[in-house]
């Protein structure tokens, strides 16, 4: 998957803490907040009506109007479901949520990428509307989502056999032309080079010293691939060879020093962006989940389970911190925006401390 593809910034759920108020549960109500959804439901004195928070329906006077923990509540109420907004189905997030996740799994058993028709009908929802819906969820179309796929089958293949020939047609490629237009934006470098851990491979790198301690900064010819954080400069070096045991490792170049100040300079003052190509190399699920990182602004958090929400899978809350921690990139995929639930600070791949810092240092740049 491109590295450049670009997810618009969805705001954070609210958690429920929010809610606990009848006022809050009332200024939800008011601006029909989708966020508050699930969290509770609130019904009408008047009409006998129960409804979820972003019912569109005209608002009720707030004396008439009582808040309900469950729908089993409500219902106990003697209240009966409005046929509106439907309270007593899944919300229409929910519904999205689902359908994108059947078109996804759709998509990765498929022998070939499913047209856009039979992906939205799937979904049961019109080919211009699935788009939307699955791009909105995901950060990509399902065109990108199935090429994303698709390298990841190719990675696999090719650790499994000698053939590279075998490998394309295993992962889905009719012919070995349209694989070999596509090889280098999937794996980075030549198949047979990717088969040897990186061998004929030529990765600059650079070791240096940020305001979060040592840094090594990596590129392949088609971008960085490695911004690592850690106290110990020849364990950053280690980490990069380990993960390309034969490429061909060289020092930095005067050309190379000024993406390593670039990069410096970023993670120093991540607001300002970072403007340099990225080699972002993964599975399918953690492209997706990188992607959606990397919509996350500076100064602002989400929980795990947000992110799993937004990519449309809600209980793969797990496997959302285990991308996290597989990421490569520090800072450039912000993997430290990610919290816990309540908040906390929980695991960072280079330390809580820099975590901590990074964040502080964010949240003080956007005021």
């Amino acid at each position: 998957m491109s590295a450049q593809l670009a997810m618009s910034a969805k705001p954070a759920a609210a958690p429920a803490a929010v809610f606990t108020s009848d006022d809050a549960r009332w200024d939800a109500v008011q601006r029909r907040d989708h966020a508050a959804d699930g969290q509770f439901w609130y019904g009408v004195s008047t009409t006998g009506i129960y409804c979820r928070p972003s019912c569109p329906s005209r608002h009720a006077l707030r004396k008439h109007v009582h808040f309900y923990g469950s729908q089993a509540a409500a219902q106990a109420a003697g209240l009966r479901a409005c046929k509106r907004c439907k309270p007593d189905e899944a919300s229409l997030a929910s519904q999205h949520a689902a359908a994108v996740a059947r078109a996804c799994r759709l998509i990765e058993s498929a022998e070939s990428l499913p047209t856009l028709a039979e992906l939205a009908a799937a979904a049961g929802l019109s080919r211009y509307y699935f788009h939307h819906v699955f791009k909105d969820i995901t950060g990509v179309t399902p065109r990108e989502y199935g090429a994303a796929h698709r390298a990841h089958r190719v990675r696999d293949e090719l650790q499994r056999t000698d053939h590279v020939t075998d490998a394309l047609y295993q992962a889905g490629f009719g012919s070995s032309g349209r694989f070999y237009e596509k090889s280098a934006e999937m794996l980075g470098m030549k198949p047979k080079g990717y088969q040897r851990g990186g061998a004929g491979v030529a990765i600059r790198f650079g070791v240096g010293q940020c305001a979060l301690g040592a840094i090594l900064v990596a590129a392949t010819e088609q971008g960085v691939c490695s911004i690592l954080l850690g106290d110990d400069p020849d364990a950053l070096v280690r980490d990069l060879q380990d993960r390309f045991p034969n490429a061909s490792l060289s020092g930095a170049d005067a050309a190379f020093e000024q993406w390593m100040a670039q990069v410096i300079g970023f993670v120093d003052h991540p607001a300002a962006g970072l403007a340099l190509p990225l080699d972002i190399r993964g599975t399918a699920f953690q492209q997706r989940v990188w992607q959606a990182l990397r919509a996350i602004p500076p100064g602002q958090t989400v929980s795990y389970a947000e992110i799993a929400e937004r990519i449309g899978q809600p209980r793969a809350v797990r496997a959302v911190a285990q991308a996290c921690a597989a990421n490569k990139l520090a800072v450039a995929i912000p993997c430290h925006r990610v919290v816990r639930n309540d908040g906390g600070l929980s695991g960072y791949r280079w330390g809580v401390e820099r975590k901590r810092a990074l964040l502080e240092r964010e949240a003080e740049n956007s005021q």
